[in-house]
């Protein structure tokens, strides 16, 4: 496909979502990979991604993301019981005994409220009033997935690809399985009334079935704090990470930002932020080209929330990205995206449709594919995503309903006008998530 045909493509699409919001304000970013947090900033206002990256996070102990994405949930579904029962299990973990509190009295209200979940709200009440106070929370998290993927190595349609600018066979397996796994540790306390500080330890392992490139270990180190100025909640950070691949050089990043949101009338939020990353590749003997792809990024984001009911939600977000590596031949470029998900808050549980497009466009011939086409790619991402809480099927196993069943689908088609880049491809996951306090 061309870049023309692509960017006709995009602006289809995005008439299709400006209508769409717009009717709705008249009644007012794999296997499971992992989600950066620079794809958060850029789509803070995809409520799929975000709360894919939510478990994900809570799975390492970052409870602070966690804890984010679920307040805004929150304010989204406010008669939404689940909703409240996942975000009280995460205040009692983390000894957030005042928010806790506020949401256990608010709920206490409802008349409708079921027998079960009464005695849930009982039972963290009671936690809350034997602890004894501290400044310091400590709390791990443990998690466990699967993930099966039809294409793992984005093959192209045809089986083809360009090399030297030539057409050559692309053999590479299509299906695969990846196993992990992850444990965090977090430890948090206040700054004062309205701040927080979290420092957040994390260690992931994953491991592919049949190929090698999803065989790695990752540590991680967060240090944030969220703090509240005027109408605007604040939230700057600074990441750490480092990720040991079995048949890759090792890769190191920081990343530093600052992400905000703020809320006008009880049906829209709007969210913005910043990012700024600095990944490296551990040259060495064996890999003498690691250094190529080392690269400074930027990326800024837009995002809008629109509470339709109780149950309906809509979520739009927009953000760019430039990205600038060592060497620029096919790693330098600009990314435009723009998202849309509906939201549904069933009673049973939390589901959640999305759709995102993607627009890469790059900045350096890349001679060792095609050396007179500069590669231009746009990508439809379609994800359905549901959670539930285990105790609601076995209360006896998940009396606090903080055992986390998810499933989500993903279907990637990316086109693109070099057949390298040209491919379908969906995965399946399946995961389970707990938390534990330590204190």
């Amino acid at each position: 496909m061309t870049k023309n045909k692509n960017y006709k493509l995009f602006f289809l699409n995005l008439i299709f979502i400006l209508i769409f919001t717009f009717l709705n304000s008249e009644k007012s970013l794999s296997s499971e990979k992992n989600i950066t947090y620079m794809q958060i900033l850029q789509n803070p206002n995809d409520l799929d991604l975000n709360l894919k990256y939510a478990q994900q996070q809570g799975k390492m102990g970052n409870f602070k993301q966690t804890i984010s994405t679920l307040e805004r949930l929150n304010m989204m579904y406010p008669d939404n019981v689940e909703i409240k029962l996942y975000l009280l299990s995460i205040l009692v973990q983390i000894d957030s005994p005042e928010k806790a509190n506020t949401i256990i009295e608010e709920m206490k209200l409802d008349r409708d409220l079921a027998p079960d979940d009464l005695e849930t709200l009982q039972e963290f009440e009671e936690e809350l009033k034997n602890r004894e106070p501290g400044l310091w929370t400590f709390a791990a998290d443990i998690s466990t997935g699967a993930v099966y993927g039809d294409n793992v190595n984005s093959v192209s349609k045809t089986r083809t690809k360009s090399s030297s600018d030539s057409i050559i066979g692309f053999n590479s397996a299509k299906h695969d399985r990846t196993l992990s796994g992850g444990l965090g540790l977090s430890a948090s306390r206040p700054l004062g009334e309205m701040s927080g500080l979290l420092i957040n330890l994390s260690h992931t392992t994953s491991e592919q079935y049949q190929e090698t490139d999803d065989d790695f270990q990752s540590f991680g180190l967060t240090l944030a704090v969220d703090t509240v100025l005027g109408n605007q909640s604040l939230s700057p950070y600074v990441m750490l990470s480092k990720t040991d691949y079995q048949t890759d050089a090792d890769s190191f990043s920081v990343m530093g930002g600052l992400g905000g949101f703020f809320t006008i009338g009880e049906r829209n939020s709007f969210s913005y932020g910043y990012s700024y990353s600095d990944s490296k590749g551990n040259q060495n003997t064996s890999d003498t080209t690691a250094h190529e792809s080392n690269s400074i990024s930027h990326g800024f984001n837009l995002g809008h929330d629109f509470i339709f009911n109780e149950l309906i939600t809509t979520s739009l977000s927009l953000s760019y990205g430039n990205s600038n590596a060592v060497v620029g031949a096919g790693n330098d470029y600009e990314n435009y995206d723009m998202g849309l998900s509906v939201n549904f808050a069933f009673p049973w549980a939390y589901i959640s449709i999305g759709n995102a497009l993607s627009f890469n466009d790059y900045k350096v011939v890349d001679t060792s594919v095609v050396s007179n086409k500069l590669r231009s790619d746009f990508t439809n991402t379609f994800d359905v995503m549901l959670t539930k809480a285990i105790g609601d099927f076995f209360p006896a196993l998940d009396p606090n309903r903080s055992l986390f069943l998810n499933l989500s689908y993903e279907k990637v088609i990316s086109e693109a006008n070099m057949l390298n880049y040209d491919y379908i491809a969906d995965s399946f996951s399946l995961s389970f998530s707990r938390s534990f306090r330590l204190n």
